[in-house]
């Protein structure tokens, strides 16, 4: 039976096993052998990354053809707007083409929340709000564009979400084992 873990990456950690140096790597925080991330999450992001010994899990789980669905809480710098909401709904121009829509909505800040080390940084004049948006490719730091697009910044990005998989209950570098 093939292995999965459920790993809440925090702020700062790089998504491999070996190490560069200058950030903590998953061998800091999985000591389980023959486990392979399926996907990225950046150093600067933070949230649910899956991990797996089964080389076609890992290709279902990461391959664009199957559009699973990844869902994230975004803080953004600014009030989200109708117009803003839709153009995410509808897809956005990024510079390498056209996004997929998006389900994009207005959260309020998740409940149990943990802190971020270093925090985001706070601005009095500059309000920020939630979205929880969910897309279904995988583009290099494309939640991020996409939301610069639409004139909100990302402050704080947390994959909540991957197709059914959730980190729920789980805490920041923790993580759960489950059977693929």
């Amino acid at each position: 039976m093939s292995r999965i873990l459920l790993f809440n990456k925090p702020y700062g950690v790089i998504c491999q096993f070996s190490r560069d140096g200058m950030h903590p790597t998953l061998a800091d925080y999985i000591v389980v052998p023959e486990v392979y991330p399926a996907g990225r999450l950046d150093t600067d992001s933070e949230g649910l990354l899956l991990l797996t010994d089964d080389g076609k899990l890992q290709h279902r789980i990461t391959d664009p053809k199957h559009k699973l669905p990844k869902t994230y809480w975004v803080q953004v710098e600014g009030a989200p707007d109708e117009a803003a909401l839709m153009q995410l709904r509808h897809g956005v121009q990024l510079k390498d083409g056209m996004t997929l829509p998006a389900e994009a909505r207005l959260i309020e800040e998740p409940a149990g929340l943990w802190q971020r080390n270093p925090p985001v940084r706070f601005r009095k004049a500059i309000p920020t709000n939630w979205i929880a948006l969910t897309i279904r490719e995988g583009r290099n730091r494309q939640v991020r564009r996409m939301t610069a697009a639409v004139g909100l910044p990302t402050l704080r990005l947390i994959r909540y979400r991957i197709g059914d998989w959730t980190l729920e209950g789980i805490e920041p570098g923790q993580w759960r084992q489950e059977d693929a």
